[in-house]
């Protein structure tokens, strides 16, 4: 039994529980020696009893174990402790695809094209390394919060379809391939498979075959058509739903072969949405008759392919010599047509045509399948009389062509070109350009000039355009705030962390390149975040000279008591003295006073000479004279900008003879915005500051300070 705060495998201690699956419990755990979070795959109680599984479970982990890559989830330990058979993987924290969905009803295009893009890089990988995943699905890709994409539960498919364990559960046969629920043998194509049904979710929010049963849903997958994505999304890409149809083909043949093509396709598809580049090919033909047209017959002619077998001129007299053999069977029969020489004479006709017709069917598939392949050279040889295939085939120079210069052209140039060379244009990757304007092409694999075979493919890179930006300012932003607003913009983002006592938690305190810099997408942004203090007992500040809002601030770790008091050479409002020392170990939310300034002593009001009016001018009698009677305030305050909803307190702050009076107004209490105020103030003073604070975590923040003013109520 697995409870929190146990200790598994000497250095797992088990946080809290996660999640669950069919197979297993997935909990937190912190990693003692490496002082780490991580999560742990405990297999449930029923499948720890199998010897033959526990010892396939385990091999398949540590092969998935050495693989390394952003888009997967990383494997670091497996192991036994205590009966508990165990995974130690990589800790991510977010969402699966399958909540995404569902929160979503259906993805962007971009979004899912994007996401493809990930799990396709993640399962390549995979593929490289010999590990096929057998049981992808949105249940087993991860969207972090930092928004990578990760595939997870490498090898524990196949482990649990080597045991008397189906896999293919309600969750996991809508994604599986045909070959999977007929039970044959499954290789990455079968992840691509997975992979387009995903894809098809994704853009559609529901999957291509649904059933009462897992049974019915498996018949499909054999047997039925799913419906186009495009009836469930309108405006869906004819290259993305071509991509969907390739990998989604219930033979394997007809598939992508490798994920790198997948991948190629979809990245594509990001910058020619209506192209026709998906190459799916046709239905299997075998069976059905072949019409050959004229042009293949041509093709024959041309490359000579087939020499053993005579041309078509050639076949004609054969017949003829066929036809007048003299045959003594037949002078001596030939009343008894149905019995003779005729048939006999037909037959052997019909059989020796058959031949011959068979062996050119088979030629011209040959000639035609490796003439696309680019396999044959071909020699001079059949029509002589033909001038151009004579020049074609005079030399072997002649299967060799000059690389075109296709840099600043663009896509459908560039195809006009290499078509006529006979030669093959292979999209790569978009990079950013300053010399090329976007969609043109700003890179080609082979250099121009280079020979290179006929049927040779060229790979090309396109310009996305010049990419320099001016680094936007995200010093003071929390830091999810911060990296999305740099992801977005296309910049790649690094943290740093050390502790502040001037800045909260999560904030950024400083970025390299500064901002307003002008960076190049895909360039490193460093960020550094404060991590708050760095004691339970943190050190005093020093304050001294600071204003007081900003001192309040900086010790935002204490409980701090604002005293006033009069100074001729210390500005109103700045801190003339704190009672605890710089550098001091206090502990948290202890008390610490510090001491500001309110400005000069005032000069006392001379007596008035003998003979004067003694009735104090209008101004003195409203500050201090009418003191009689309620002072009230129903100013309304707006909201905070930065108010979350937090429980608030409110400080009155009024000059009363000149020394500062401070009034607790509220405290411990959430309220509405805009806030209608009922206070009431010092009697005779018409003017005070309101100060505004949000409780955070254990702390008031201020959220601002307004000027208010107060009437006598009548």
């Amino acid at each position: 039994m697995i409870k929190e705060g146990m200790i598994v495998g000497e250095r797992y201690e088990v946080v809290s529980k996660v999640g669950t699956g069919g197979m297993a419990d997935v909990y937190k755990a912190k990693d003692h020696k490496l002082n780490r979070f991580v999560a742990m795959k405990v297999l449930k109680q029923e499948f720890r009893e199998d010897t033959n599984f526990i010892k396939k479970f385990k091999t398949e982990a540590q092969a998935a174990a050495g693989l390394t890559h952003p888009n997967v989830v990383n494997v670091f330990d497996v192991g036994e402790s205590q009966g508990i058979h165990y995974i130690v993987m990589e800790l991510v924290e977010g969402i699966t695809l399958k909540e995404y969905i569902s929160k979503k009803g259906k993805l962007s295009v971009k979004e899912a094209t994007s996401i493809a893009i990930q799990v396709s890089m993640g399962l390549e990988a995979a593929h490289n390394h010999g590990i096929v995943h057998r049981d992808v699905k949105p249940q087993n890709i991860i969207i972090s919060t930092d928004g990578k994409v990760k595939v997870t539960d490498f090898g524990i498919a196949r482990a649990a379809s080597s045991n008397t364990i189906s896999s293919n559960v309600m969750g996991s046969v809508h994604y599986s391939s045909p070959e999977q629920v007929r039970g044959g043998y499954s290789d990455e194509k079968s992840d691509i498979y997975s992979l387009g049904i995903t894809m098809y979710e994704m853009v559609t929010g529901v999957v291509p075959f649904e059933g009462d049963t897992t049974v019915s849903i498996a018949i499909k997958h054999l047997q039925e058509e799913m419906e186009p994505p495009s009836d469930y999304t309108p405006d869906l890409p004819y290259s993305l739903e071509q991509i969907i149809f390739k990998c989604t083909q219930k033979s394997v043949d007809r598939r992508y072969p490798k994920m790198e093509e997948v991948i190629a396709d979809l990245k594509h598809s990001l910058i020619d949405p209506q192209g026709d580049f998906v190459n799916l090919a046709p239905l299997n033909t075998d069976g059905k008759t072949v019409v050959f047209q004229g042009e293949d017959i041509d093709a024959i002619r041309k490359n000579n392919a087939i020499k053993e077998v005579p041309p078509l001129a050639a076949e004609e007299d054969y017949y003829d010599s066929v036809e007048d053999e003299p045959d003594e069977d037949y002078e001596e029969e030939d009343e008894e047509v149905t019995g003779g020489g005729l048939n006999r004479r037909l037959e052997k006709a019909m059989t020796i045509g058959g031949f011959i017709i068979g062996a050119l069917i088979i030629g011209v598939l040959i000639v035609l399948i490796g003439n696309a392949a680019g396999l044959f050279s071909f020699g001079p040889g059949g029509d002589k009389s033909d001038d151009k295939i004579a020049k074609e085939t005079q030399a072997p120079e002649s299967d060799m062509v000059e690389v075109p210069d296709l840099v600043g052209k663009t896509e459908e140039e560039a195809t006009g070109i290499v078509k006529e060379l006979y030669l093959g244009l292979q999209y790569t990757e978009e990079e950013t350009s300053d010399t090329y304007a976007k969609g043109l092409i700003s890179f080609q694999e082979i250099e121009p000039g280079t020979k290179v075979q006929k049927y040779t493919t060229i790979k090309y890179k396109l310009s996305s355009g010049s990419a320099a930006l001016p680094l936007p300012d995200v010093v003071g932003q929390q830091q999810e705030t911060a990296e999305r607003t740099l992801k977005d913009m296309g910049f790649t983002v690094s943290t740093t962390k050390s502790y502040s006592y001037e800045h909260e938690l999560g904030v950024v305190m400083s970025m390299t390149p500064a901002a307003g810099t002008q960076s190049v997408a895909g360039e490193m942004v460093t960020l550094e975040v404060s991590m708050g203090s760095e004691y339970e007992d943190s050190v005093i500040p020093g304050v001294i000279g600071m204003d007081e809002t900003a001192a309040k601030a900086a010790m935002a770790a204490f409980n701090v008591i604002v005293e006033y008091a009069p100074s001729d050479t210390v500005p109103q409002g700045q801190v003339m003295a704190q009672n605890v020392a710089e550098g001091i170990s206090a502990e948290k939310g202890s008390n610490v006073t510090i001491t500001v300034s309110s400005g000069p002593e005032s000069t006392a009001t001379p007596s008035p000479e003998a003979g004067e009016s003694q009735e104090p001018d209008e101004t003195q009698g409203a500050q201090e004279g009418d003191a009689s009677g309620a002072w009230k305030c129903t100013q309304t305050l707006d909201t905070p900008a930065t108010y979350t909803g937090g429980m608030v307190k409110m400080e009155l702050v009024q000059d009363v003879n000149n020394s500062p009076v401070v009034d607790t107004i509220m405290e411990g209490k959430t309220i509405d915005f805009p806030y209608q105020l009922d206070i009431t103030g010092q009697p005779g003073v018409s003017e005070g500051t309101l100060y505004l604070y949000e409780l955070i975590d254990t702390d008031y923040v201020e959220l601002g300070h307004y000027p208010i003013s107060f009437q006598k109520a009548e």
